[in-house]
């Protein structure tokens, strides 16, 4: 048992697995400062700094000054505005995944690009099919 779990961790998909999501947790730590501390603070320049995570709607019917507060006085809400925003930071996440995605791809493309066009060896060139049948008319000629 010991032995096939061994195996089953050797085995290549497992640790590129494992380095993938180890890679997509560092990414994500990168994604989500990007968004957070550059992208954001731009776009509440242009919003005029709208937040809407304290949208909310207490179902006990009081009234309360914030999020916080309903939530420390128990009543149940619709946080409605925290809804909403994790909706913005998802669109502009993946817009941002997307981005960086399209251009990975470019590089790669750009580099196979390259490869294609770099030169091959070419093998040295052999006589080619009229110089061999030329060849063995002389060399029958010359026996006969």
């Amino acid at each position: 048992m010991i032995q096939e779990f061994r195996d089953f961790i050797a085995k290549g998909n497992v640790m590129d697995m494992a380095v993938g999501i180890i890679v997509g947790a560092a990414f994500t730590a990168i994604v989500s400062s990007l968004v957070g501390d550059i992208i954001n603070p731009i776009i509440a320049l242009f919003t005029g700094g709208i937040d809407f995570s304290g949208w909310f709607y207490a179902l006990d019917g009081n009234e309360y000054a914030s999020l916080e507060a309903a939530t420390e006085a128990g009543a149940p809400v619709f946080a409605i505005g925290k809804f909403v925003m994790a909706v913005i930071n998802f669109l502009i996440i993946a817009f941002v995944v997307f981005m960086l995605v399209k251009m990975v791809n470019r590089i790669k493309d750009a580099a196979a690009k390259k490869e294609q066009e770099a030169p091959k060896e070419e093998a040295p060139k052999g006589p080619t099919e009229l110089d061999l049948l030329v060849e063995i008319r002389d060399v029958l000629k010359a026996r006969g």
